[in-house]
Formats: C-alpha cells, structure tokens, sequence
C-alpha cells in the first residue's frame, strides 16, 4: 500500500507546489549551467541528498539516470522519482555499489547522463561518497556539481537536514566546477579528487546563500 500510495501523493503535491517556486540560475565564473547553454549528454553530476525535492521538480522529464540505494526507502525513491522522467539503477555505498556504477557506465556509454546523491544514502552530511570518482575513472566523464538551495524552506531534522522548500519561494540553481579524474590516477590522487569533489559542491551550496544575502543588503 505505501509502495502504491505514497510515490503517486508526493508527485502531485511536488507538481502542484514546484509550479509555485521561482528558480535563478548562477554559476562560478567560466562554468555554462546546464540546460542553460548545452543540453547534457555524458556526463555525471552531483548534488547533496537534502536538496533532493528541487532538483526532482526542476530537472523532471531529463530521462537522467540515478543511482539509488537497495533500501525500502530507496524503492520509494525510485518509484516517485520514475514519475517525474527520471530512471533508476539500483546501489549505494554499501549494496551493489559495484552493479550500480557498472550500469551507470552504461548508462553514459549510451550518450546520457547519470546523477549521484553524493552524500547519499546516510551520509555523513557534506561528504561525498567514492562512487562518482570511480566512476568517472572507469568513463572518462566530467563530473558536475550543482546545489539548489530554496530562499524559505522547512529544515527536516534528519542526517541530511532535508530541505522543504515553502510555496512561492525562489530557489538558487547553483553550479559549482567540473572535476575530472584521469584512468591512471593512484589510490591516493583518488581521494584528493574526491576531497575536490567536496570542494566544489560545497562552494556552490555557499554560492547559493550568498546569492540570497546579497538580496538582503
């Protein structure tokens, strides 16, 4: 009954409310957004799990691919998700990972992009997971970053601290450097891109609450 219920209520009120909300793109210097200069095609892009609710609604139809966790949750996830256009590949951190990131490789070899949670399924909050580097290692493609972050929300109490954007508010699109990842990078050189993945969505979350505080002087 859940699995039947809730993905089809959360769709509904997110169409509803998402038509409300009012999204401004920005982006670090020398970085063109998506959608807003190029269509993307092979490439991975990242973004932290608590903005999940707003980037559902404002990249719905993409027909981007996913990587979600084996969990019940996930298959919620899932489920709602596929309403909005989106597909699905099915792994985390800690099941399938490896399934997972073979099936996005894919995904990207059929001219599509795929998209991580980065700090996804249970955190810890604001640091990303090894999946994207790897992948990006195995594929060759760029790595993305992006943050939206809404003017007004409800903050969730959970590890992620999940935001709730409010009807009619303005949400920053925000997108942070590109980071690439060489096939013969060492251990060693993996974790400092990964670190450099950190780097950069966090400074296009900062960008987007500066965004909003410029507004207020």
């Amino acid at each position: 009954m859940t699995l039947a219920i809730v993905p089809r209520l959360v769709w509904l009120l997110l169409m509803i409310v998402g038509r409300t909300w009012r999204f401004e793109v920005i982006a670090e210097e020398g970085v063109t957004p998506a959608f807003h200069g190029f269509t993307p095609s092979r490439e991975i892009y990242c973004f932290w799990h608590q903005c999940v609710l707003p980037c559902a609604f404002y990249f719905r139809s993409t027909r981007a691919t996913i990587l979600i966790s084996q969990s019940f949750d996930g298959e919620l996830i899932t489920r709602t998700l596929e309403l909005f256009g989106f597909r699905a590949v099915r792994g985390s951190s800690s099941r399938g990972g490896r399934e997972g990131l073979l099936a996005l490789h894919r995904v990207l070899d059929e001219g599509a992009p795929a998209i991580f949670t980065a700090d996804g399924p249970r955190g810890p909050i604001y640091k990303s997971k090894p999946g994207p580097i790897k992948l990006a290692q195995i594929s060759g493609a760029p790595i993305g970053s992006f943050h939206l972050q809404p003017e007004k929300a409800w903050t969730v109490r959970s590890w992620d601290r999940f935001l709730v954007p409010k009807p009619f508010t303005r949400i920053a699109v925000s997108w942070g450097a590109w980071t690439t990842v060489l096939e013969t990078t060492t251990a060693t050189g993996l974790e400092a891109k990964r670190e450099q993945l950190d780097v950069a969505l966090e400074h296009a979350r900062a960008r987007a609450n500066e965004h909003f505080a410029k507004r207020l002087v």
